[in-house]
Order: structure tokens, then sequence, then C-alpha cells
């Protein structure tokens, strides 16, 4: 995805002539410009796929009066889950406190989730591990579910969410992370969910990296 989020000197001054005179053709636009309809068919095209101008046959430019800023807005929400989604780290219910630290550090992240029969079953932080170490648990024998946030305590999302609306749950429930899940049914009228990703703030960090640097 391409975003352009600076305009040229030209195009800044094509946008005033067509507010100025819309509906006007690229024809007058050019001759405004004492510039070649060919000249400025590039920058035409930028101003209409940004949103910015609208184009009519027959008819001419016309200023929507949007701005770049819109035209971001608009690509965020358009962003799916799916699309920026990254690998979940997941362990066992049955691991233990001690196993589950190992996994933490080594895959450097955050928050693990916690499978049972496949499916995840509960939450676990560093937060989570620093207090039950400091409670003297013995981190070789107790298992991780001891201590994990458990279903359906937990805020998940799917592929079919945007990232924005992921953002949004990071936020209003003041978590580093969400696993992105898939629901399945396992009986007849119960549901789990199947781990198949996961969303972080540094998701959301990379994403505004990336659009800043016009990737």
């Amino acid at each position: 995805m391409v975003i352009s989020i600076q305009l040229s000197e030209r195009q800044e001054r094509i946008i005033d002539i067509v507010k100025c005179n819309q509906p006007i053709t690229s024809e007058n636009i050019a001759k405004k410009l004492k510039l070649t309809r060919s000249t400025i068919r590039p920058d035409l095209a930028i101003l209409t796929m940004s949103g910015i101008l609208d184009a009519r046959p027959k008819v001419g430019y016309f200023y929507t009066g949007k701005t770049t800023l819109s035209f971001i807005s608009e690509k965020i929400r358009e962003i799916k889950v799916a699309d920026r989604k990254s690998v979940p780290i997941v362990v066992d219910e049955e691991s233990s406190i001690y196993d589950a630290i190992v996994t933490m550090f080594l895959e450097d992240v955050g928050t693990i989730y916690v499978t049972s029969g496949g499916y995840l079953s509960g939450v676990v932080s560093r937060k989570d591990f620093l207090k039950n170490a400091i409670g003297g648990l013995d981190l070789y024998k107790t298992p991780v579910g001891v201590i994990m946030t458990r279903m359906p305590n937990i805020v998940v999302t799917t592929l079919g969410e945007t990232v924005l609306e992921a953002a949004n749950k990071l936020i209003d429930h003041e978590i580093d992370s969400l696993p992105v899940v898939e629901e399945v049914s396992i009986k007849e009228g119960e549901k789990a969910y199947k781990v198949i990703g996961r969303i972080t703030k540094t998701t959301i960090t990379r994403l505004f990296v990336d659009l800043g640097n016009n990737e």
C-alpha cells in the first residue's frame, strides 16, 4: 500500500485552481499553470486517487473538501487485522510457570497466550509472572494455568476486524496485545477460539511508522 501524505507545490496550486474555478477541465488547469495537459496528468491522477479531487467526464474537476489527513484516516479504517497480524506465542496450560517465563524471554514478548486442547483458555503477562514469583509459588512445579487470566475474561480480535478497532480495544482495556482468533464449534451449542495470530501495541506503532514513511 502506498499513501502519499505530502503534496508537491504544483499539486497544491492545482487544488487552489480547482477550488476557485470548479468545475474546470484539465485543459484549462494546464493553461492556468502554463503547462501541457500531459505534464499535469500524473498530478491529477494522484489528487483524484487520494480523493482530494473528483473528476466527472465531460464536466471537469471538483474539489471534494478532503485533505491528505482525511485520506490517511480512510485508509487506516480499511486496513484489516489479517493484513498486520504477527505470529502468536503460545504455551499449553499444563506448562510450568518457569517454562512459560523462559518462552516469554526467548521470544521477547510481553504476553503469552495459553491453550488447552488446542484452544485459547487464557492469557499471561510479565506482570502476572512477576507477581507470582514474588508471591513464592514453585515456578518449576506450578502450571501456568494457575496464574493466567481465563476465558471469558479475555479480549480478542478477528481477521475481519480493522486494525483501528483492535487499537481501540488495546486502549479501552489497557492491555498490551490481543490474540487474533478464529471461532470454531466444538460441540453443539459450544464454541471455542483457535489462536491464529496477535496484534500488539508494537503492531500499531509499526503501522504508524510505515504510514509516515510512505510504505
